[in-house]
C-alpha cells in the first residue's frame, strides 16, 4: 500500500517550469512543488472564488475584464480570512518534508503562492462572465 506522501506526489505529477543549476530555492520550491499543486487544485481553487465573489454580492460578475483583474487581485492581496483558505488549499498538499521547506521561508513563499494564484486565476478570468 502506497504512503500518503506517495499519493500526493503521484496526483501531482511532476515539475512545471524550468529548473536549472542556476534557480534559487525558492524557484525550485515553486517548480517542484507549488505549480504542480496549484494545477492540481485548479478545479477547487475557481470554485472557491466563484463562491467568494457570490458571497460579495456577486459584484465580479457585472465588471468589464480590467476591473474583475484588479477584483482579484484585491480580493486575494486584502482580505486576509480569504488569502488564508487558498493558502491552506495549497498547503494541504504537501507532504511533510516539503512542509518542513516551506516553513524555512514560509514568508517569501507566501508571496509566491499568492502570486501564482492571481496570475492562474487572472488567466481564466473568461469563466466567470455571466
Amino acid at each position: 500500500m502506497k504512503t500518503k506522501e506517495e499519493l500526493i506526489l503521484e496526483a501531482r505529477g511532476g515539475s512545471l517550469g524550468v529548473i536549472t543549476q542556476n534557480s534559487s530555492t525558492e524557484e525550485v520550491f515553486q517548480n517542484k512543488t507549488l505549480r504542480p499543486i496549484l494545477k492540481l487544485q485548479n478545479d477547487l481553487i475557481i470554485e472557491v472564488f466563484r463562491n467568494y465573489a457570490i458571497k460579495q454580492k456577486n459584484v465580479l460578475f457585472s465588471l468589464s475584464p480590467e476591473k474583475k483583474i484588479n477584483y482579484v487581485e484585491n480580493a486575494i492581496q486584502r482580505d486576509i480570512k480569504f488569502r488564508n483558505l487558498l493558502k491552506g488549499i495549497v498547503i494541504g498538499m504537501f507532504t511533510i518534508s516539503e512542509y518542513k521547506e516551506y516553513i524555512q521561508n514560509s514568508s517569501n513563499l507566501n508571496k509566491r503562492i499568492m502570486g501564482l494564484l492571481i496570475e492562474r486565476i487572472k488567466s481564466q478570468i473568461q469563466i466567470f462572465e455571466q
